[in-house]
């Protein structure tokens, strides 16, 4: 647990630094892509739009969903630009964890004057 605390705040540090350079008002795939930019600096192992089936009484379905960012194989990196954060924000952050296997997820929304306000982090028990 101490590595994956370790990633996310890297994460958390990254995006901080996307959001003072490029501040609110943007599209999602415009900070996804500097946060993926960031992260790689900082030494971190990135995959953007990974795509994750539902596994469905045992088959393995491609229904289309793709995780923003999975960060070091652990981290699941939901990004919004949204005025506010909803509950199916969350619930669909909670959704890829268990999909996805991963423990950690960090919900980040873009769209407010201090980015700390606009994260959550999301534990898949």
């Amino acid at each position: 647990m101490e590595e994956i605390n370790r990633i996310t705040e890297k994460i958390i540090g990254a995006a901080i630094e996307v959001h003072r350079e490029l501040g609110p008002g943007l599209l999602e795939s415009a900070y996804e892509t500097c946060l993926s930019f960031e992260l790689a600096e900082r030494g971190l192992g990135v995959d953007r739009q990974k795509p994750l089936p539902i596994v469905y009484k045992g088959i393995r379905l491609d229904a289309g969903y793709r995780l923003d960012l999975l960060v070091e194989e652990n981290v699941v990196v939901e990004i919004k630009a949204v005025e506010e954060l909803a509950p199916i924000h969350q619930a669909q952050l909670l959704s890829y964890l268990k999909l996805s296997g991963c423990k950690i997820g960090l919900l980040i929304n873009f769209n407010v004057p201090v980015l700390k306000n606009g994260i959550k982090r999301i534990i898949n028990t």
